[in-house]
């Protein structure tokens, strides 16, 4: 299985330029148009990426996560759910690099192993970045109504969540 893994990618790479050149494509130029593309996205993209992460940094310090998290501990302790998870569930969907780093530091503070690591794994895997995607993605390609898009992503998002605390309290409690 390994060597398959190990040669896959040039296989692939190899099947692409020779199908290019037996249909007559030049295959380098459009490389290189593609490559001329993406750095023009690249740069297209900056303003949404920089508009996104100071919104997430303003969310973070101005202590309105706490405070959403202090408003729900009641009835998340009464549902059995750790109030830890619960920055995790609300960033997830906005930024998957900070999700990662919440997630990164409840494995750390409670292990792997613990309910709320498990938790945290499970939901980082069960989510999508769904506000980072529209922002970012549908900003890129001037798509300017997504409001079905964003319902979407977010009741999406929302099944992952209590789909993760079902699934990990069946499995692992």
């Amino acid at each position: 299985m390994s060597l398959l893994s190990l040669w896959m990618i040039p296989a692939i790479i190899a099947f692409i330029l020779i199908y290019g050149t037996w249909k007559k494509i030049p295959a380098y130029e459009a490389f290189v148009e593609g490559g001329k593309e993406g750095i023009t996205i690249a740069f297209s993209i900056i303003p949404y990426l920089v508009g996104m992460l100071v919104a997430i940094s303003i969310f973070r310090a101005s202590g309105a996560l706490g405070f959403l998290v202090e408003l729900l501990r009641p009835v998340l302790q009464m549902a059995g759910v750790p109030s830890e998870i619960v920055p995790l569930a609300f960033i997830r969907p906005i930024s998957g690099t900070a999700a990662l780093g919440m997630t990164t530091d409840l494995i750390a503070a409670h292990g792997p192993d613990s309910f709320l690591g498990r938790l945290a794994s499970v939901m980082q895997g069960s989510t999508d970045t769904t506000l980072y995607i529209l922002t970012v993605y549908f900003g890129a390609v001037g798509i300017k109504k997504m409001g079905d898009a964003l319902k979407v992503g977010l009741l999406a998002d929302l099944i992952g969540i209590i789909a993760s605390i079902v699934i990990v309290t069946i499995l692992f409690s």
